[in-house]
């Protein structure tokens, strides 16, 4: 992968779409959208005569647990991940293969044969990522317009090909591209973390847009963890995967009575809180969003899909235990943490496909524990501190989701995520960070070494690990 100079918004970090996988849902999703809007720039789309995709690598492999193919028929429809009604998400594909056909941006019906036309190539891999996919179109004059994308992660995506050095460089007032450059502009700035982002958003948007936006994550998150915590049943996908969240929040605010979220968020800061029963609205919180994403609901990338129970669990335990009712908080906490996501993502990777799960789980802790510790009062070095220290003690984790599905071990591990996030923020909140031996970059870098000599069948492949050794029989594996 190349390491180009990038200037990444909190909104890059924090991206409002519809679960399970950033890199295998969202992104693909994205891609596919793209490409008809790219099209419909060069032609009309009444041309079109046939569409195929073909899914190479990690996106093959584990394509329909992550429900790949469901992102690319409604990327190609022309949906929109933010808005699109997820309760439709069923019907429209069993539509499509129903009728074998593929409705597209609602001005033309094109035939799309599911099985011939999204084909899943398990033993191919391409060059740049494994997550790729390619897109074919032929036009009705025999000729075709394609393009590769690739999903690196976080819903990111990139076009093969494409020049990015010729894009407009985004101009920020404080460039950042590690942990030391950030230290040196806080210092010099005299700045927090996130009064520093705060001033780079404005090379985007105003700050009352900024403000707003993040209080549109933060409200998305909260509904979601809401939904999450009333909902009850199985997890789709054939594990026959019990949901929890619901059960221990039935049973942690026992006889409460509330009507909605502010309610219930009421209610919940009247109940207990010894130690374990804050450990266990921790792990309610992260478990009801991941439950919610496995269940193809309306989600955050934190970084990623996939690790998007951790940040919001640590920031509803910081909003309901720890002083962090105020918006003025909550919009702290998402930008430190969206600084230290995208410091991840400059030196390393946020994508389980290449690095494994210390890519998602494992960012999204340090993210946690670095904003918490500055809105417990941390300054920046302390800030850093517990980012590294949750980091380093998810270096390593591997990727193995069983059956391909982001539920074992996943759904777990985001709990495991948010509690080692509060952990090491309580340990840098009571250390001197100038005697720390380790820096956070160089957990960063030691991460990306790692990633490097992970085997890539515990990349998010399902072809090690976890994912072999429980036979479950799904054939989709």
């Amino acid at each position: 992968m190349s390491r180009q100079k990038e200037s990444i918004s909190i909104f890059d970090m924090f991206k409002i779409g519809i679960g399970p996988s950033s890199s295998h849902t969202l992104g693909p999703w994205r891609a596919a959208e793209r490409f008809i809007f790219d099209l419909k720039s060069k032609t009309s789309l009444h041309n079109i005569q046939r569409i195929q995709v073909w899914l190479y690598g990690s996106l093959a492999k584990t394509g329909i647990g992550h429900g790949t193919d469901i992102a690319v028929l409604l990327g190609l429809m022309g949906a929109d991940p933010v808005t699109f009604d997820t309760t439709l998400v069923n019907d429209t594909i069993e539509k499509i293969k129903r009728n074998k056909t593929l409705s597209i941006l609602d001005e033309i019906k094109v035939p799309f044969y599911y099985e011939r036309d999204l084909v899943f190539l398990k033993q191919e891999s391409l060059p740049f990522h494994p997550n790729a996919m390619k897109i074919v179109a032929t036009l009705k004059d025999t000729q075709t317009e394609e393009a590769i994308y690739y999903s690196i992660g976080g819903g990111f995506v990139v076009k093969d090909g494409e020049d990015n050095s010729t894009h407009k460089t985004v101009v920020l007032k404080y460039d950042v591209s590690n942990a030391d450059e950030l230290m040196q502009n806080c210092m010099r700035a005299g700045l927090n973390i996130s009064a520093l982002v705060l001033q780079n958003e404005q090379a985007w948007r105003t700050e009352e847009k900024t403000l707003q936006g993040i209080l549109q994550i933060w409200n998305t998150m909260s509904e979601c963890m809401y939904k999450g915590c009333h909902t009850v049943g199985l997890l789709p996908g054939g594990l026959h995967v019990t949901r929890r969240a619901a059960t221990i929040n039935k049973k942690l605010l026992s006889a409460s009575e509330y009507a909605n979220i502010e309610e219930w968020k009421q209610a919940i800061k009247k109940s207990p809180h010894d130690f374990s029963s804050i450990l266990n609205w921790v792990s309610c919180f992260a478990l009801a969003i991941n439950e919610e994403n496995a269940s193809f609901g309306r989600v955050v990338t934190a970084p990623t899909n996939g690790a998007a129970g951790v940040v919001p669990a640590v920031l509803m335990y910081f909003h309901l235990f720890a002083g962090g009712d105020a918006d003025e908080m909550i919009i702290r906490f998402l930008l430190t943490a969206s600084e230290i996501g995208s410091m991840f993502k400059k030196g390393s990777t946020i994508s389980a496909a290449m690095g494994g799960c210390q890519a998602e789980i494992g960012v999204s802790s340090a993210m946690a524990a670095g904003a918490l510790t500055e809105c417990l009062g941390g300054n920046p070095r302390q800030v850093m501190q517990a980012a590294e220290i949750a980091m380093e003690h998810h270096l390593g984790m591997t990727c193995d989701p069983i059956g391909g599905l982001v539920q074992i071990p996943c759904i777990e591990r985001n709990t495991m995520g948010a509690i080692k996030a509060i952990t090491a923020s309580q340990l840098a909140m009571q250390s001197d960070p100038d005697a720390a031996k380790v820096s956070l970059d160089a957990v960063i870098k030691t991460m990306w070494e790692t990633a490097l000599d992970m085997n890539s069948k515990y990349k998010e492949t399902a072809d090690g690990g976890l994912a072999i050794h429980i036979p479950l029989g799904l054939s989709e594996c």
